[in-house]
């Protein structure tokens, strides 16, 4: 198992907790220097806050952890391809990398509808790995949908 494997399945074990809550099953971890500074998982409808998709809340936790909303260095790992408000707040926290496993075609700004990180207003640069995992992180968000379904 790769090191984005490894801690793909941390993001997982965050998107079941998230299914679990009744939340769409997003799960996200920030790493750095080896370890998790910040954890998250969907919770906008629990939270009512429109602002708390998995990865803000990873970044808001790994931001109070060192004590600044800058985190140069760390690795953003994401159940999902993140939306446009994700890549912004990636972006502002200066992440070195983010990974993510299941594409989303409809949302996704990294590479299913646009490029957002690439952006020339945002003045930085982004390493991004995708498609790790990506059929265990599509299967969790399809079996939450087929259950609420039914």
């Amino acid at each position: 198992m790769s090191v984005h494997e490894a801690w793909m399945r941390e993001a997982l074990a965050l998107a079941r907790e998230a299914a679990a809550a009744g939340e769409v099953p997003v799960g996200a971890v920030v790493v750095a220097d080896g370890a998790v500074i910040g954890r998250g998982y969907n919770r906008p409808v629990s939270s009512h806050d429109p602002t708390a998709h998995a990865e803000v809340v990873a970044l808001r936790a790994a931001a109070a952890h060192v004590g600044n909303y800058r985190l140069p260095g760390a690795i953003l790992y994401v159940t999902l391809e993140p939306c446009l408000m994700c890549v912004g707040a990636f972006m502002h926290a200066r992440v070195a990398a983010v990974v993510y496993g299941a594409a989303e075609p409809r949302t996704g700004a990294m590479e299913s509808t646009q490029r957002a990180h690439e952006s020339a207003a945002l003045h930085h640069a982004v390493t991004v790995v995708s498609g790790v995992l990506a059929a265990e992180c599509r299967e969790v968000l399809q079996a939450f949908f087929q259950e609420r379904r039914a």
